[in-house]
């Protein structure tokens, strides 16, 4: 027989993590009602087993792999296309250099990429980007950038080896990397590497008259 839970530890450890959940479970299924209705039966289920949980280990990785259970059996098991289930959308930690490697601080992992990403354009391209990814990448992306999760956590969450999620996470954020500058590039937000100097001059004297004939009519 279960143990009754310990409602008082499960409101001081787990309740904290609400908000980390929220953000990963919207960027699953890209919708407040439904990551709101995955929270809850996330935590519900946590609840109920929350006599396994381990004291001193990491809530967070244990509540991520209930979240990530949850996410996936119910999507298969109201119907819904393989596709829902593999839209995972996530957002990085800042735009930069830290896309292709490196991983976001506690403090960074709790206020989320949303409070360094401002221009909406850029964290649409963001969700693009990421949503182009492999399955299993993203979701390496997710526990590590979103919910700024170890290796071995991420490892135990998505039952693969270290090495393994090393290699995907590494792999993930160097092709989110390449998709995000190529949309740099496109958007003209940097010059592009084969361009020329003169091409870039030329390019940028007509912004320049064409801005000057706006002002002036």
């Amino acid at each position: 027989m279960t143990p009754a839970p310990d409602r008082a530890s499960f409101e001081a450890i787990a309740l904290p993590q609400l908000d980390a959940l929220y953000g990963v479970a919207l960027r699953l299924t890209r919708n407040d009602a439904k990551a709101q209705d995955l929270v809850q039966d996330t935590m519900l289920r946590a609840y109920r087993f929350w006599s396994r949980f381990q004291p001193g280990t990491s809530v967070r990785a244990w509540l991520s792999t209930i979240l990530r259970n949850t996410f996936i059996n119910d999507y298969h098991r109201d119907g819904k296309q393989r596709a829902g289930a593999q839209a995972l959308a996530a957002a990085v930690d800042r735009v930069g250099p830290q896309l292709a490697g490196g991983r976001i601080s506690g403090a960074d992992a709790e206020n989320g990429p949303d409070d360094y990403v401002q221009d909406r354009a850029t964290k649409a391209r963001i969700d693009e980007a990421l949503t182009a990814l492999p399955e299993d990448y993203r979701m390496c992306v997710v526990f590590a950038d979103l919910q700024g999760l170890s290796y071995k956590e991420i490892a135990e969450v998505v039952g693969c080896p270290i090495g393994t999620v090393m290699s995907r996470l590494h792999r993930g954020r160097k092709l989110l990397h390449k998709l995000l500058y190529d949309h740099a590039v496109d958007a003209e937000l940097i010059p592009s590497p084969t361009a020329k100097p003169d091409d870039n001059n030329t390019v940028a004297l007509s912004r320049y008259r064409a801005k000057k004939k706006r002002s002036q009519g």
